[in-house]
């Protein structure tokens, strides 16, 4: 059998808060949850771990998620009427924007423990 991605543990100040932020953003599936992890799950089976680690600071990391345009105009929508700062590009120079990279459309934007994600239309390769 090839490896194929399982799940992976998202560090946040407020687990259930960065949860909730993702799930209702991108309408992901809750999944059964444990321990110190709320979980989500994706629709490929891969499953998004959020724990609050024993740190006083969280190291942001970068976290893209492939949606269909359907999904990222509901989604666009959202970070609108929430007052989300958004970026065309991961350098932030382009505030407010969204960008047609790869033949598609993205965007990238912060969640609530600072992690900087992006939703893209297309694949990078």
């Amino acid at each position: 059998m090839p490896a194929s991605f399982d799940h992976t543990i998202v560090a946040a100040r407020d687990r259930h808060a960065s949860a909730a932020f993702l799930r209702d953003l991108i309408e992901l599936s809750d999944a059964p949850s444990w321990g110190p992890f709320t979980n989500l799950l994706l629709p490929d089976g891969v499953l998004l771990q959020f724990a609050e680690p024993p740190v006083e600071e969280i190291q942001p990391q970068h976290y893209a998620f492939l949606v269909d345009e359907e999904l990222f105009d509901r989604a666009h929508t959202r970070l609108l009427a929430q007052g989300r700062e958004h970026w065309a590009d991961p350098q932030r120079t382009r505030p407010g924007e969204t960008n047609t990279e790869h033949g598609g459309r993205g965007v990238y934007f912060l969640d609530p423990a600072g992690h900087y994600l992006e939703l893209t239309t297309r694949p990078y390769l």
